[in-house]
């Protein structure tokens, strides 16, 4: 048996006008939604790292594509509690764009 990873995903999205479509739609793709928090899922995979990552981001992609909302849509996830950097979803391309993420110096 492949080992499982553990899939939590956080989104930030301001103006979302229809929340339970959005939620159907990730729920399709295998998400559970968190109760009492807030456009926080999570998952299992038994697929790699890389794919899993993939699948998130399409995932949410198609998911904010077939919905109206105005402002921003901001996507955090930690595979295995293990934090990635932050994605930013583009208006114009509509596509998740990785955030940059400044180096903290000592």
């Amino acid at each position: 048996m492949k080992e499982q990873i553990d899939v939590l995903v956080l989104l930030e999205i301001e103006g979302l006008e229809e929340k339970q479509r959005f939620e159907k739609h990730v729920k399709r793709e295998g998400f559970v939604v968190v109760e009492d928090e807030e456009f926080v899922y999570t998952a299992k995979s038994t697929t790699s790292l890389f794919s899993t990552k993939a699948y998130i981001l399409e995932v949410f992609k198609v998911a904010l594509q077939k919905q109206d909302f105005k402002g921003n849509a901001n996507l955090v996830f930690l595979l295995n509690e293990i934090p990635y950097n932050p994605y930013y979803y583009d208006l114009d391309t509509k596509e998740f764009e990785e955030a940059k993420v400044k180096e903290e110096t000592k």
